[in-house]
């Protein structure tokens, strides 16, 4: 049965279930997993459809580097050590040349992130990609979204924007002269790097967390409801790349920081004397209340599917 579904995921997508969690993997009705002693499960499942949350004309090699990235940086929200994932995959037909890029960008993500790839489920219908990721955190240890108290540092990693503009470079809508700048902006779309290790490193220091991935205002307002508190942004404080303040005007630039998505950092809150990690900047402060306030208001606060 060369073209049949099991032929295609013998060929594509066996090979990476191994790791030292990993009794069981890829070619039985269920995968085994071993949680270190004392330890929880933590599972998170993320969903790319073609047309929504990237354009058909990406390689279909980002497209799977990108979705792991993107379902991985979960875990790294809950500061979690990861373990393993799940893939299904949604094909119109099959494209042996697109299954063996695919493939190979999944490979790459895997080995990057520390995933094993045990299991999974292939069928026919219109492109779309779910990786199901799960890992592990000593119980009681793992960081959530509500814990965030007044007085609170509001921080977060690494860089805010830069993936708004390699998505508008990717769709005709920005120009940008300097191929190395070009270069960098697209990778931070294509290629986001899920921060593992910060969020391992976060946990037992940081109040709360949450990972970027509608946008900065969308994703800190979720903090403040869950914790019940207010969120204060200062858009003066907030990280910008070299090649991001070069390419676009300001107020472009701030409105895809507060706005943009798809950073894919980590945004947390810490208590008042604690230090920043390195790479990590302060952004505002937690406050008595409810909501967020910015001194600066984009024209939207961030992606929903299902907003008017």
């Amino acid at each position: 049965m060369p073209d049949s579904e099991f032929a295609l995921i013998q060929d594509y997508f066996t090979g990476g279930g191994e790791g030292p969690a990993v009794r069981l993997g890829i070619g039985d009705d269920a995968a085994a997993l071993a949680v270190p002693e004392g330890h929880v499960l933590q599972i998170s499942t993320d969903t790319a459809v073609e047309g929504v949350h990237f354009l058909a004309t990406l390689p279909p090699t980002e497209v799977a580097y990108r979705s792991v990235m993107a379902a991985a940086s979960d875990l790294a929200a809950m500061g979690a050590s990861p373990l393993a994932c799940l893939l299904s995959l949604t094909l119109p037909e099959r494209e042996p040349n697109w299954l063996k890029a695919f493939s190979s960008g999944l490979s790459e993500a895997c080995e990057q992130t520390g995933l094993s790839l045990v299991g999974g489920d292939t069928t026919r219908g219109p492109l779309s990609i779910t990786v199901t990721v799960l890992g592990s955190t000593p119980a009681g240890q793992f960081m959530t979204r509500s814990g965030a108290q007044p007085g609170d540092r509001l921080c977060v990693s690494g860089h805010l924007g830069d993936a708004a503009a390699g998505l508008a470079i990717s769709k005709g809508e920005l120009a940008v002269d300097d191929a190395r700048i070009q270069g960098l902006l697209l990778g931070r779309y294509e290629r986001p790097t899920a921060r593992l290790t910060l969020g391992q490193t976060l946990r037992g220091c940081a109040t709360a967390c949450i990972d970027i991935s509608d946008g900065l205002l969308a994703d800190a307002g979720h903090v403040a409801a869950a914790s019940g508190v207010a969120i204060l942004i200062d858009s003066a404080s907030l990280p910008l790349s070299e090649a991001l303040s070069a390419s676009v005007p300001l107020p472009q630039v701030l409105d895809w920081a507060l706005a943009g998505g798809d950073d894919y950092e980590l945004l947390f809150t810490l208590p008042s004397g604690m230090r920043v990690p390195e790479g990590c900047t302060e952004i505002g402060r937690v406050h008595v209340g409810s909501g967020i306030s910015c001194d600066r208001t984009p024209e939207g606060m961030g992606y929903d599917h299902f907003a008017r």
